[in-house]
């Protein structure tokens, strides 16, 4: 997603949005909210839907959601580090039950008051207030990479699983997101991957993973990456941190991007944008 000015983040902090101390609300949608509920102000750490600009990578993150929809279908569904709550929202759509889970309290309140399908918690990821086996369905998009303990999180997902149970996994490939970098690109991160090092991570925790796939470019953003110097990503990043007006031919083109314009495939791993995983927890023989 597109990033703005770094945050500073408090040492050993799981997720590195700085949280407000509000009050967090009841669950249920509440009919007073104000306007400032529906919409969620763009930080740099996450995508949230309804800008021009941040339209590429809204749609690169809502084609994961879309092609794995049919995995969460009559399912109870814990979403972990939901965000703005578009994609629980999505869900919701299939699922028998959708939970919703943030560390960022303000994030928490405008799900409550737009998304009242979600049952939404506030909690920390690397110790999810839920029971052991309690839900079908752990889905975590664009998330893993801002958390300073995946090994922890991931363990934490196995125990809340059922046996049988799917843990459904993006993140942005190391290799091609911050290429030749020893550290993230993108600030808000703290450890990126490869396909190689989230299946490690992945069996480590205990799960099979059935699944690595990843995002890529269709054709017509192919034809976008030649118009644009070579790489539309670049254009759009340079763009953003010029702090200066798009150029008309940028702005037209990423707000004409939609999901059908991104394809998920197997083959290329290495070479994909977002890394795409679904893991197994296998009942126990």
């Amino acid at each position: 997603m597109m990033w703005t000015t770094p945050k500073v983040v408090r040492s050993g902090a799981t997720n590195l949005a700085e949280v407000s101390e509000s009050t967090v609300g009841s669950t249920t949608a509440r009919a007073d909210a104000s306007n400032e509920a529906s919409t969620l102000p763009l930080t740099g750490e996450r995508t949230v839907p309804g800008i021009p600009e941040e339209n590429y990578w809204f749609r690169r993150h809502e084609v994961v959601y879309r092609d794995l929809l049919p995995r969460c279908a009559d399912r109870a569904v814990l979403e972990a580090g939901s965000g703005e709550g578009y994609g629980a929202n999505m869900i919701a759509d299939v699922a028998t039950k959708v939970t919703g889970l943030d560390y960022d309290t303000s994030a928490v309140e405008h799900v409550r008051a737009r998304y009242p399908r979600v049952e939404m918690l506030h909690g920390n990821l690397a110790e999810l207030p839920l029971a052991d086996e309690s839900v079908d369905t752990v889905v975590n998009f664009q998330v893993i990479e801002h958390l300073w303990d995946q090994a922890q999180f991931l363990r934490e997902c196995h125990r809340v699983l059922r046996p049988g149970g799917e843990l459904l996994v993006s993140t942005p490939n190391r290799i091609t997101f911050s290429p030749g970098r020893d550290t993230p690109l993108n600030p808000f991160h703290t450890r990126e991957l490869n396909a190689a090092e989230l299946t490690e991570l992945l069996v480590e925790a205990g799960f099979r993973v059935a699944l690595m796939t990843g995002v890529h470019h269709g054709p017509r953003l192919r034809d976008l990456d030649a118009k644009h110097g070579g790489s539309f990503i670049d254009a759009q990043i340079e763009r953003a941190l010029a702090g200066e007006p798009w150029p008309e031919a940028l702005a037209r083109d990423v707000e004409g991007i939609d999901v059908d314009d991104f394809v998920l495939r197997e083959a290329d791993i290495d070479t994909s944008l977002d890394l795409v995983a679904v893991a197994i927890k296998d009942p126990l023989k």
